[in-house]
C-alpha cells in the first residue's frame, strides 16, 4: 500500500494512493484513523481494515468519485510529525569515498557497528519550496537516501526480529549546509545547524508487502531485509547521481537493533539509511577535484529543482527558495 498525508482544512489528512487518486480513510472505512500519527500507533489494529479499504476500491466497490487527484492537492511528508528522527550511515561505497577524498583512510570500525546521528524531527519537510537562510545557501547539498518508520514499540529488538517493526519504506532527502556543517564539527560535535534546518521525507510511504518483488539477500555476515531499488537524483532535470538501495551494507534491521540498545522505540520514529554512494555533491565534488585539480564544484543555489527517486518509492521533488531574511550567523562568528 502507498500511504500520503495531505493538507486539509489546515491539518495533516491520511489517505491511501491508488491509480493517482488520494482516497481518505474514513472514506475507505469510519474506524480507520484519518493522521498517519494516530495510524501508526494502532498499525497492526488497522491496517487489515486498510488493506480491505484498498481492495474495495481496486475492485470499483469505491467510486472512484470519491478519490482526489494526486495533483490537486498540497503534499506533506508521509510522516509530517515524527517522534524522532535518526539518520544512519550504511553504505561503505559512500564512507570510503568521502574519506579518500580527504586523504583519509578508510575506518575499520565501519564493519564492526551501524552508527547515527540524531536528526530534527521538527524540521521535517514534504515535497515543495525548501526556504533557505544565506547560510544555508553557502554550499547547500542533498543527499540520496531512504527512510523508514517505526510502527511497533520495542525495546533492545534483536536485528533478527527488527523487520517486523518496519511500517514501510519512503524517500529522504537529508539537506545538509556544508558550510556550516564543516565548522562545527571541527569542534568534534555535530551535525547540528548545518543539518536541522530542513530534512525532505516522501512522497508517500510504501509497504514492505508492497516491495516484496525487489527483495534480495543482504551482504554476508549481515541481518535483514534488503531491496534491489535504483536511486537517482536530478538538479534542473540534469541527473547528478545513481545508486541503489541494495548496496546497503548495515541493513535497516541491524540500525534498528543498534539503535533500540538499552532505548524504547516508539511508533512514529523515523531513521534514515544514510547517503548512498555518489549520493550528495560533498563526495562528487570531492572525487572531481581529486582527479581533476580545475573540476567545477556543484551546489544547490536558489530556484533549483532538486528531484530524488527510488524506484517503487515514487519521485521526491523539492524548489530551493531563499527566506525573507538576510540574518547570518556566520557573520557573527567571533
Amino acid at each position: 500500500m502507498k500511504f500520503v498525508s495531505y493538507l486539509k482544512d489546515e491539518h495533516d489528512q491520511l489517505a491511501l494512493l491508488v491509480d493517482g487518486l488520494l482516497y481518505d480513510m474514513d472514506i475507505l472505512h469510519p474506524d480507520l484513523p484519518v493522521s498517519m500519527g494516530m495510524f501508526l500507533n494502532y498499525w497492526d489494529d488497522v491496517l487489515t481494515i486498510a488493506r480491505a479499504g484498498e481492495s474495495a476500491v481496486k475492485q470499483g466497490r469505491v467510486s472512484k468519485n470519491k478519490g482526489i487527484p494526486y495533483d490537486s492537492v498540497r503534499i506533506l511528508s508521509p510522516v509530517p510529525f515524527p517522534s524522532s528522527l535518526r539518520d544512519g550511515y550504511a553504505f561503505r561505497q559512500h564512507v570510503a569515498a568521502a574519506r579518500k577524498n580527504r586523504n583519509a583512510q578508510m575506518i575499520p570500525e565501519f564493519d564492526q557497528f551501524p552508527v547515527f546521528y540524531f536528526g530534527n524531527h521538527h524540521g521535517v519537510r514534504g515535497p515543495g519550496e525548501i526556504a533557505c537562510l544565506p547560510d544555508h545557501l553557502e554550499k547547500l547539498d542533498f543527499e540520496l537516501e531512504a527512510a523508514l518508520v517505526i510502527c511497533k514499540h520495542g525495546r533492545n529488538i534483536r536485528a533478527e526480529e527488527a523487520d517486523a517493526h518496519i511500517a514501510g519504506l519512503m524517500i529522504m532527502n537529508d539537506l545538509s549546509a556544508r558550510r556550516l556543517q564543516a565548522e562545527e564539527m571541527t569542534l568534534s560535535l555535530g551535525p547540528a545547524k548545518g543539518k536541522d534546518f530542513a530534512t525532505v521525507l516522501g512522497p508517500m510511504l510504501v509497504t514492505l508487502d508492497d516491495l516484496e518483488p525487489f527483495e534480495i539477500p543482504c551482504k554476508e555476515e549481515h541481518t535483514g531485509k534488503n531491496w534491489n531499488l535504483k536511486m537517482k537524483c536530478l538538479v534542473n532535470g540534469k541527473q547528478v547521481s545513481e545508486g541503489n538501495l541494495g548496496e546497503m551494507d548495515w541493513t535497516f534491521a541491524e540500525i534498528i537493533e543498534r539503535a533500540a540498545y538499552g532505548v524504547d522505540l516508539y511508533p512514529g520514529e523515523v531513521i534514515g539509511s544514510g547517503t548512498v554512494g555518489t549520493g550528495c555533491f560533498l563526495e562528487l565534488n570531492g572525487t572531481g577535484t581529486l582527479n581533476d585539480p580545475n573540476y567545477a564544484e556543484q551546489w544547490l543555489r536558489e530556484g533549483d529543482l532538486v528531484e530524488l527517486e527510488i524506484e517503487g518509492l515514487g519521485i521526491l521533488s523539492n524548489t530551493i527558495v531563499r527566506e525573507e531574511d538576510d540574518f547570518s550567523i556566520l557573520a557573527r562568528k567571533k
